[in-house]
């Protein structure tokens, strides 16, 4: 088979096409024929080595046809979405041809959208349902602060949260993309910064998903209300620590603080199907959300898809399509 490889760390130029063998069929395991992939920030870290793990072949995410299913939970030929279980990072992951992917990361779909249009949705839609669903636990009524709404995975809270009845200020780091994150569903658009707790009016927000990171966290929880639930879920800001947090006298009381990760999904309290993701396609084929990839590359523009990544210019979920 064809597969992408990370030939050594670097820039996307280290991405490089290799002839690799198939993946064996084995117990516990789903072979898949990827029809395409989506692009996410965590590859561009394992791209580069500063992620803590990196397999040969990158990718934790799918979306095709069962190759070989040995356990019977799945039968060749059908449609699935797979995301996370080590993908990328402790096995070989989606920039490939044929990828192995534990069956418990592995779900079944069923729907007329393209192979493009599908990628778009696994792992983004999946981790901001998780996000405001299970730690935030978003009602419909209540105020949420979105920190990076542009991105990826921004675009898919926004599109749930917005369909859920929440109130949704959205953040980015450039205005003209405003108009894009009302279309979403935004009730208002706000510049993002640092200090953005002190730009809020409202004294009642419910509840912040920052996908900026470490450099604004301490912030958002500045801004909830008393009881309020902030989850970080996103680093576009840089992997950088904060420096000498001490929750003590940084932390306001009664404000509810998690992280959420996805590469928890598959995990034995964090199974995939606690997702609703037929629902999620279903939802995304009628147009209540508005999941189309903002840009598809050939298998072979491997390298201007991982540039356009780190351009912040995408605007939206990156697709690969074989």
């Amino acid at each position: 088979m064809k597969a992408i490889i990370i030939e050594q760390y670097g820039g996307p130029e280290k991405l490089a096409i290799q002839n690799l063998p198939d993946p064996e069929p084995k117990p516990g395991h789903v072979v898949i024929a990827v029809k395409a992939f989506g692009i996410n920030h965590a590859e561009t870290h394992m791209r580069k080595g500063e992620w803590a793990e990196a397999a040969k072949v990158s990718g934790i995410e799918c979306v095709g046809v069962v190759k070989a299913c040995p356990g019977g939970e799945f039968n060749a030929g059908q449609k699935v979405a797979a995301f996370m279980g080590g993908m990328g990072r402790t096995i070989d992951g989606s920039y490939a041809e044929y990828t192995s992917v534990p069956v418990s990361n592995v779900v079944a779909i069923e729907s007329e959208l393209s192979w493009a249009e599908l990628a778009a949705i696994p792992e983004s839609y999946a981790t901001a349902w998780t996000c405001l669903h299970r730690n935030l636990e978003l009602k419909s009524g209540q105020m949420l602060v979105l920190r990076g709404a542009t991105s990826a995975l921004g675009q898919a809270a926004l599109n749930i949260a917005a369909h859920a009845g929440a109130n949704v200020i959205a953040t980015t780091r450039n205005p003209d993309r405003a108009p894009k994150l009302t279309a979403l569903g935004a009730r208002r658009v706000e510049l993002e910064r640092p200090d953005l707790s002190r730009h809020i009016a409202e004294k009642r927000v419910d509840a912040v998903l920052d996908l900026v990171g470490n450099s604004t966290i301490l912030d958002s929880m500045a801004m909830v209300r008393r009881g309020g639930r902030v989850c970080l879920a996103g680093f576009l800001g840089g992997l950088a620590p904060v420096a000498s947090f001490n929750p003590l006298l940084e932390m306001p009381s009664s404000v509810q603080f998690s992280f959420f990760g996805s590469f928890v999904f598959g995990a034995l309290e964090f199974p995939v199907s606690d997702v609703p993701f037929q629902e999620i396609v279903d939802r995304v084929a009628a147009g209540e959300y508005q999941a189309k990839p903002a840009r598809v590359f050939r298998f072979e523009e491997i390298q201007d898809a991982h540039r356009l990544m780190e351009s912040n210019q995408a605007n939206g979920k990156i697709v690969v399509s074989l």
